[in-house]
């Protein structure tokens, strides 16, 4: 099979892309990535991310069918045909049980009050410890926090060049930062602190790919009529998946499989 092209704002969206083209997940997949693409600035000197894709080949061998061996002659008077009644029992259907549970509704959290002192060491806290790894990277960045008072979140911004290092692939990198970030600032703290770090507006970015993906499977699932699985998803990307599809009329969504390989299914549902 040839390479196909495919572009987009980001090296991820392409991707998403070409799964969606090829109807399988990224990982079956041969992918080249020909331009990361730039996002300029105020929308000057922007370039499209450019990739080239083709399913992997897979090869299988095909068993040659067994010869036939020829019934032996058997004389007539050898023969000899005997009736009996063979009772049967029928056999038991068993039925296997796939785990598929929806997503957990977010249960309504008590957000306790903290006072500025407090809030102040928690910005002291995750400053040390990021400015820690931004320095073993070798990278100058700029961080700004905001704490929430009303949510309970500490928000964190990255500014600086190259942020697509700190992202890493479908942002992997990211959410690993925000987890440890998140263990330094509730450690040995009351009421949970819910840290959220973000740069280049990547978190809106990521969120609008999805909502895309997840309408262009269901116009996929009602065409075909087909139940499709997603790729595997951490949490708020899989809430992200069932949110916008949650008030489609045709497909209904849920989440099959244990972490880190739980995903999406998105199949009809029944009329």
């Amino acid at each position: 099979m040839e390479f196909r092209e495919f572009s987009a704002k980001t090296v991820d969206e392409a991707i998403t892309k070409a799964s969606l083209e090829f109807e399988t997940f990224s990982e079956n997949l041969e992918i080249e990535v020909i331009s990361e693409g730039k996002a300029g600035f105020l929308g000057f000197g922007s370039k499209p991310a450019i990739i080239k894709a083709r399913k992997k080949e897979t090869t299988t061998s095909v068993e040659e069918p067994a010869a036939k061996e020829e019934p032996k002659a058997v004389k007539k008077e050898e023969r000899k045909e005997v009736k009996k009644e063979i009772k049967r029992e029928p056999k038991k259907e068993v039925k296997r049980k796939i785990k598929t549970e929806p997503e957990q509704p977010k249960e309504e959290r008590k957000v306790p009050e903290r006072s500025q002192e407090e809030i102040a060491e928690m910005k002291a806290e995750a400053e040390k410890f990021l400015s820690g790894v931004f320095k073993a990277m070798e990278l100058e960045v700029e961080i700004k926090m905001d704490y929430k008072a009303a949510e309970g979140n500490l928000d964190i911004e990255f500014v600086g060049q190259d942020m697509g290092i700190l992202i890493g692939k479908r942002g992997q990198t990211l959410d690993s930062l925000q987890y440890l970030t998140s263990l330094v600032v509730n450690k040995g703290r009351q009421g949970y602190v819910r840290v959220k770090l973000d740069t280049e507006d990547y978190r809106n970015r990521r969120k609008e790919t999805l909502e895309n993906l997840a309408r262009s499977i269901a116009y996929k699932v009602r065409k075909t009529r087909k139940t499709v699985s997603l790729e595997p998803m951490n949490p708020y990307e899989r809430r992200i998946i069932h949110s916008a599809l949650q008030g489609n009329r045709y497909v209904e969504t849920y989440s099959e499989g244990n972490e880190p390989y739980r995903h999406v299914v998105v199949k009809l549902k029944n009329r």
